[in-house]
């Protein structure tokens, strides 16, 4: 059973002990209330009902005597009326009794034997109250003097109906105290018991408890003096049990720890000195690579500045393209206006046609009506020769109008054919200027892109030359960190030997040693892939040359901290 267990078993029995000690110090504190108040709850209200009958039984005796000594009749009405009150109430008192405070079968048979001999009153009172009625009050009073016994019986009978219930009262004090006194002493031992009990429990739980902690604590002692060879073992499955179980396992890996750690030493002075002979040799092909970088730099410099010059002519190729363009567009733009202008022409001669045809039909309808008025002339005689003169002078202006019309309309027609063939030229003019138009756009589209590639080449280049000066920057931290290296190791050397004196202190079972799995130790740099070749990345923003810059960094601490091999350690150096 497991410690927790046996204190929740001593828990729950000193939980049941106060249990079994409250119920029955409850129990008790019962039976001396009953008890003690049983004088207060039946004894009192019995005695009180007793004199609720033997009272009205009084008045009712008195009222018989003056019912017999009284000739007035309202009096005797109202000692009748008295009289059955008197009986009806003794009746009321019998039946609360029978009801309410009854105790025992002697209780019930005194009240019994009361109400027999209250009957036998009532027949004797009622033939008293006929003989007074009747007149005959010597008779009823001889009558009553006669049973003068009956009364007596009554009255005793009332008396020992009382001390019995007296006697009741005084016996529940009695059953009271002495209740009190057993409730008292039940409860001391009932306590006593559980206390004992618990005690008991506790002392030997705690006894089994100390001696298996102690024999925890020696052990424990025995490790932390370096002495690893104790041997510990579990007598129980408890929470202590467990503890040395936990313990022995705790001594077992301790062995095994110290074990791997005395093998790791030796690894670690033979990796030290590894690490001393790669980086001599690491310094030495840092020293080739920053030469290395400084031709690179210097080559850099020079493709700066042909990509540099490369950029500003086409930047100003650009420009001129862009201005031709311009010229082109402007070109284009005149050519459209005399387009415009000749079709405006054309719309001209058209219409001056339109006025020649007009004019030739005027001079066509002028020399008709010269005609009418030559013949109209002729018809006159003498009188329109005159008229005739002027109808010849209008005629010959007529046929010269309408020969310089005609002639006007020739140049017309011929002006008309010249400005079409004109117009078409121009029109073609126009589609040729757009065709050069679209042309010089298009190149200043190409140099432009020219343009931005070569801004873009230098920018690169600059990212570049950023990118050589960090790498520089890296390569003399790595010389730095290769002398840290070196220092490093010598000072890694050093603290194995530490190690080695401090691993020294423990005492081993030998037992123990063999049983406990051992790791080879392996050199981590003989079997550890070499690393592959880098290629050269693209240039990147600055921010990216500094995680860059960061992550050599680490690059070249994680080859200062690994354990390489003798037989790759060429191959590593060329790939780095």
């Amino acid at each position: 059973m497991t410690i927790a267990k046996r204190l929740y078993a001593l828990i729950v029995c000193v939980i049941l002990g106060l249990a079994a000690l409250a119920g029955f110090s409850i129990y008790q504190m019962g039976r001396v209330y009953t008890a003690a108040n049983y004088a207060t709850v039946n004894t009192v209200p019995s005695l009180l009902t007793l004199n609720q009958i033997f009272v009205p039984f009084a008045q009712m005796r008195t009222a018989v005597w003056q019912h017999l000594a009284s000739k007035d009749g309202a009096a005797r009405d109202k000692l009748e009326a008295g009289i059955k009150e008197a009986h009806a109430a003794v009746g009321q008192a019998l039946d609360k009794y029978e009801k309410e405070n009854i105790s025992d079968e002697q209780d019930k048979a005194l009240l019994a034997a009361e109400r027999a001999i209250l009957l036998r009153y009532d027949g004797l009172r009622d033939k008293v109250m006929a003989l007074s009625k009747a007149g005959n009050t010597d008779a009823g009073r001889d009558l009553l003097l006669q049973n003068q016994p009956l009364i007596k019986e009554l009255v005793e009978a009332l008396d020992a109906h009382q001390r019995y219930n007296e006697k009741l009262g005084n016996m529940g004090s009695v059953d009271a105290a002495a209740t009190a006194a057993s409730a008292r002493w039940m409860s001391i031992s009932l306590a006593l018991a559980v206390t004992a009990l618990v005690a008991g429990m506790g002392l030997l739980l705690a006894r089994r408890i100390v001696a298996a902690l102690n024999s925890a604590v020696g052990a424990a002692r025995t490790i932390a003096a370096g002495d690893l060879s104790v041997r510990i073992s579990a007598s129980s499955n408890d929470e202590v049990g467990q503890l040395m179980t936990a313990m022995a396992d705790m001594n077992r890996s301790l062995v095994r720890i110290v074990s791997e750690v005395r093998s790791g030493t030796e690894t670690i002075n033979t990796a030290s000195s590894e690490i001393a002979a790669g980086n001599l040799d690491l310094s030495a092909r840092t020293e080739q690579q920053a030469g290395s970088l400084e031709e690179t730099a210097s080559a850099m410099e020079e493709l700066t500045a042909t990509v540099r010059q490369n950029s500003d002519n086409a930047r100003q190729a650009k420009q001129m393209a862009v201005s031709a363009s311009e010229k082109a567009v402007r070109g284009g733009e005149v050519v459209g206006d005399v387009i415009r202008t000749m079709e405006a022409i054309d719309n001209s001669s058209n219409k001056i046609a339109d006025i020649i045809s007009v004019i030739d039909g005027i001079a066509f309808q002028t020399n008709i009506l010269a005609l009418n008025a030559a013949v109209e002339a002729a018809r006159a005689g003498e009188q329109g020769r005159g008229f005739a003169v002027v109808a010849s002078e209008v005629r010959n202006l007529a046929h010269r109008s309408a020969a310089a019309a005609k002639e006007i309309k020739t140049l017309i027609s011929d002006s008309v054919e010249q400005v079409g063939q004109g117009g078409k030229l121009v029109q073609q003019a126009g589609a040729a200027m757009q065709e050069v138009v679209d042309t010089v756009r298009n190149v200043t589209d190409i140099v432009s892109e020219i343009s931005a590639a070569s801004a873009e080449q230098s920018t690169g280049i600059d990212e570049i030359n950023r990118a050589i000066t960090q790498m520089d920057e890296v390569t003399q931290q790595n010389a730095a960190l290769v002398e840290e290296a070196a220092a490093a190791s010598q000072s890694l050397q050093e603290q194995a030997g530490t190690l080695a004196g401090v691993v020294g202190a423990f005492k081993l079972d030998h037992d123990q040693v063999g049983a406990a799995p051992q790791k080879t130790p392996a050199r981590q740099a003989a079997t550890a892939p070499q690393p592959a070749a880098r290629k050269a990345a693209p240039p990147k923003l600055v921010a990216q040359h500094a995680s860059a810059t960061a992550a050599a960094t680490t690059t070249a601490t994680n080859h200062s901290r690994s354990k390489p091999s003798t037989n790759a350690d060429g191959g590593d150096w060329e790939q780095f």
